[in-house]
């Protein structure tokens, strides 16, 4: 299937809110690499004449916002933060914030309801199945076994011989109650930031395994910027990420992983709702290729908040 990538530009500079808290940490397992994203927004924003607040989200998930707070950028990343609820809790609380709404975030978060949406869809996406503790595997090895509800590969395994299985299992079950099984897909790891109606210059991720260390750990993981991969191949990946950005309803910003094999063809893994905003992370790496340092690119992201009124954010 072919998708046509609608360009939209999305301007920053225009202050659609003065004061804005960031909010970050909370109950995940992310809450560090969480407080480090959300300390880069804060200096960002500030940068751009913002009045800015720094909420640390409780570990018991309790957060208070400053009096006459206009919007809050959203840079948590784990249950919690990108599965729905501090969004939900914002919307309850009349506060606009960044990203895709409560109900976009949960369908994308969730792998066991975010995958049969890219499949329904026509997107390329590695062969799955669902299982929970005791219940048996179907798709041959080898596989990967991931938690249905984690982020940034937290208790990823790629399973090569049936000895690998059981801890495999044990290891995101740790983590959820059912566990996606995903059929391995040697090749190439590439990456496509969207941002509003814009797909971000493919970017490939040079590492032997794409965990939480390589995600987080300066020099462990290299980005290539743009993917050196055939043009026709980047223009597919990132017309493929924005069919994915769409069928899942996400707004502002969403990170898509895939995987390039060396016939060419590719497969969408899933799409990421709050990416990183680290130092090392993917988005701000892709946003500068694009010509937009990390202080716009978090204006623009701001900028695109959707609400009553403003149904669609920016996306004119």
């Amino acid at each position: 299937m072919a998708w046509k990538i609608r360009k939209q530009e999305h301007m920053s500079g225009q202050k659609r809110f003065q004061k804005v808290a960031v909010l970050m940490g909370g109950p995940s397992s992310e809450r560090e690499v969480s407080l480090r994203s959300g300390a880069a927004v804060a200096r960002a924003l500030r940068e751009r004449g913002y009045e800015v607040t720094e909420v640390v989200v409780g570990e018991d998930a309790s957060f208070d916002l400053p009096a006459g707070v206009e919007a809050a950028f959203v840079a948590m990343h784990g249950k919690f933060g990108e599965d729905g609820t501090v969004q939900r809790l914002l919307r309850e609380r009349g506060v606009p914030h960044t990203g895709s709404s409560p109900e976009a975030c949960a369908r994308s978060f969730d792998k066991s309801r975010s995958k049969p949406v890219i499949a329904a869809a026509g997107i390329p996406t590695p062969a799955f199945e669902l299982r929970q503790a005791g219940d048996s595997r179907r798709l041959p090895l080898p596989v990967v076994v991931k938690p249905v509800r984690q982020g940034s590969s937290v208790g990823i395994s790629r399973v090569f011989r049936e000895e690998e299985w059981s801890e495999a299992v044990a290891a995101a079950l740790a983590y959820d109650d059912t566990v996606l099984v995903e059929e391995f897909i040697p090749g190439r790891e590439l990456t496509v930031g969207v941002v509003g109606g814009v797909a971000l210059p493919v970017i490939e991720i040079a590492a032997d395994f794409f965990d939480y260390r390589a995600k987080y750990t300066p020099g462990v993981a290299a980005h290539r910027i743009p993917a050196p991969i055939p043009e026709e191949t980047a223009r597919a990946c990132q017309a493929a990420a924005l069919a994915t950005f769409r069928a899942l309803g996400c707004a502002g910003m969403g990170r898509v992983d895939i995987r390039l094999r060396e016939d060419g063809r590719f497969f969408v893994l899933e799409l990421n709702n709050i990416p990183g905003m680290t130092e090392v992370s993917l988005l701000p790496d892709a946003a500068r290729a694009h010509g937009w340092e990390f202080p716009e690119l978090c204006e623009r992201i701001l900028n695109m908040i959707e609400w009553p009124g403003n149904q669609g954010g920016m996306n004119t």
